[in-house]
């Protein structure tokens, strides 16, 4: 069965598109059957991925509102993975979700049938705590949270944490946090140094080795339509999201020990 992963934080501008293309194009790299989920009504993950969004119909809110199936909405990228498009329909699905029965599980049903057909399912989240967030948080078993190292980062993932509580007790028990990812990360800066280390000391070994720097082929990247390792394999860029990857990899297959140590208890 897949390993289902909400790529998500309240908090934006903090790398989870970027976090959601690339590491689905890094894991198809090595090997591994990936679909994308772009959950964001501004479809930037779908962008990131060379699809034209005016052109991805039918998309994720034709899954929502039950009028499409995941089989006729995925598309096949040129990077070996599957991605479920998002453009501004889904805006939509915020008002017509509410009067649907079992609005928080819809693309939980949708997904349950090509559990076999993926090793990884990421979703990318939009930036705020709404229905296709909880729709996400719902259909996911754990959560990827990708974080800057700064002072209003550690606020904001208090206040995820509490949001993630409140949905393991009412809608997914099974929910936890799968890892914690530092993104744009400058070692040069003390503060970047210190909230890292303090993140390494209440979430211990949730906090992912693998580090993802300040990079300027990651953010030209997009433009292009394609993930990094397309774009230039070689930046560092690149080589952080194949780490990550590998990482992931590793802790599925057994490879490297991981605690319960900062779960959401």
């Amino acid at each position: 069965m897949a390993k289902v992963l909400a790529v998500t934080n309240q908090k934006g501008g903090v790398g989870k598109t970027t976090t959601a293309v690339n590491l689905s194009a890094s894991l198809a790299a090595l090997g591994q059957r990936v679909l994308m989920i772009d959950l964001d009504p501004q479809g930037n993950a779908t962008t990131g991925c060379g699809i034209m969004k005016r052109e991805a119909l039918p998309t994720v809110y034709q899954i929502l509102i039950g009028r499409s199936t995941l089989e006729e909405s995925r598309i096949r990228t040129d990077f070996d993975f599957d991605v479920l498009p998002a453009n501004r329909e889904l805006a939509g699905a915020e008002v017509e979700l509410i009067e649907l029965a079992n609005r928080e599980f819809r693309l939980r049903d949708a997904l349950a049938a090509a559990g076999a057909e993926y090793d990884f399912v990421l979703m990318d989240c939009p930036p705020a705590l709404n229905m296709l967030t909880v729709n996400g948080l719902v259909a996911a078993e754990a959560v990827m949270i990708p974080m800057q190292c700064e002072y209003y980062a550690l606020e904001g993932l208090t206040d995820l944490v509490t949001t993630l509580r409140k949905v393991r007790a009412n809608l997914n028990p099974a929910l936890h946090i799968e890892g914690l990812l530092r993104t744009m990360y400058d070692p040069r800066s003390t503060l970047t140094q210190q909230v890292s280390g303090e993140l390494e000391s209440h979430f211990g070994d949730k906090v992912y080795k693998s580090i993802i720097p300040r990079n300027v082929r990651l953010a030209e990247a997009p433009s292009y339509g394609k993930p990094v390792i397309a774009f230039d394999r070689q930046s560092r860029g690149a080589q952080a999201y194949l780490q990550l990857a590998q990482e992931m990899l590793d802790r599925r297959d057994g490879r490297v020990e991981t605690s319960q140590q900062g779960a959401l208890a």
